[in-house]
């Protein structure tokens, strides 16, 4: 199969479609892949260091307010579906899958032009404004949450899950607590993060919690983000040695962490939610109040309604709430298995394979 692949902007596009593509290669080694983006995106980075093909094209966001910068972002939607199909023509592609972020608008508008086979995959339950564009264009629309189907055509929308999920099921718990944090493995962790930047609602709440995580039971680390570690570094330092406290500006094997962890909390992004759930991890979200139509709320009440998770809203954190959350969770151990049961089975732990499916539907 040739496939060319598009989207980015955010690691929640970026990934899903690099498990996406993994799971390719492993059921077809002789796959030729073009990934296509922007320089200005994260793909630019970790596309390439992913080892694949990487070219790109110009183009920008549409702003959701009135502004100057909308004619120009119309200019060069123009312009890079130009690139692209010249893109397309050299690739010659069997199929083109978007993963969102502007980049896949004109990407996908070409190939339809191009009458080239293509697809979409939306992550969030609420979609972005690139993929509400195309769902009109596409062949087919894949959704990793149900509450997004409302939002396509019903007669080619379909549910497959997030591809992130199925590459992280096979984790298994490893020494990684007891060698790079110093924490023991035998006890209960929780893992408290905001993003690869940190967030400053949880960052503050942390701070206002850090004397009485130091006397619980439990283990904690926490991902703060370079701006808040250098910030609160004299705070921070005073608890190094607790023994159960392990403080760090950023966690670059976070996926490892999780797996040999017993509780998270955290945003709310889809590819988080692909992540916890594949893993069977109770989750407390505090959904970010700065995404678009805050999809990261609707995201979290898919899991609390079905009784993974627990919901916070960001204005109402605080380091008590955070603590009584937790220690909650932590003290009720037959709520806790529950808790951990129920998010293992929200997950969707063949989404490659469900969508891997689709792509070979279309391009019979």
């Amino acid at each position: 199969m040739r496939i060319i692949v598009t989207g980015g902007g955010t690691g929640g596009h970026i990934y899903p479609a690099l498990a996406f593509i993994h799971y390719l290669r492993s059921v077809e080694p002789d796959s030729e892949v073009l990934y296509v983006g922007t320089k200005r995106g994260l793909e630019n980075k970790i596309v390439p260091a992913a080892g694949l093909d990487f070219k790109t094209v110009d183009v920008q966001g549409f702003r959701r307010s009135l502004s100057l910068d909308n004619f120009r972002t119309v200019t060069k939607f123009i312009s890079s579906t130009r690139e692209a199909k010249k893109i397309i023509k050299e690739f010659q592609p069997d199929v083109v899958l978007g993963t969102g972020g502007y980049v896949a608008g004109p990407v996908l508008y070409a190939a339809a032009q191009l009458k080239i086979p293509t697809l979409i995959h939306e992550q969030n339950s609420i979609p972005g404004i690139t993929n509400k564009f195309l769902s009109k264009r596409v062949k087919q629309i894949a959704v990793a949450f149900e509450a997004a189907k409302p939002f396509f055509p019903a007669e080619k929308t379909v549910f497959t899950g997030n591809p992130r999920a199925q590459e992280v099921a096979s984790l298994q718990a490893s020494d990684v607590l007891e060698k790079e944090y110093q924490l023991q493995a035998d006890k209960k962790t929780v893992v408290i993060f905001g993003g690869s930047r940190g967030a400053m609602t949880i960052n503050e709440a942390f701070k206002q919690a850090l004397p009485e995580f130091a006397k619980q039971d439990y283990q904690v680390v926490y991902a703060s983000g370079q701006i808040y570690f250098d910030e609160d570094k004299e705070i921070f330092a005073k608890y190094e040695n607790t023994g159960n406290i392990a403080i760090r500006p950023y966690i670059s094997n976070m996926l490892e962490v999780l797996a040999s962890s017993d509780l998270i909390l955290c945003r709310a992004g889809a590819t988080t939610i692909a992540e916890v759930t594949a893993l069977g991890l109770p989750t407390i979200f505090v959904p970010s109040p700065n995404v678009t139509a805050n999809h990261q709320t609707k995201n979290a009440q898919a899991l609390v309604d079905k009784g993974a998770a627990k919901l916070i809203p960001d204005r109402e954190l605080t380091g008590e709430l955070m603590l009584q959350t937790i220690s909650e969770i932590f003290e009720n151990e037959e709520a806790y298995q529950t808790m951990a049961a129920n998010s293992l089975t929200a997950g969707v732990p063949d989404a490659s394979d469900k969508l891997y499916k689709l792509v070979k539907e279309i391009t019979k």
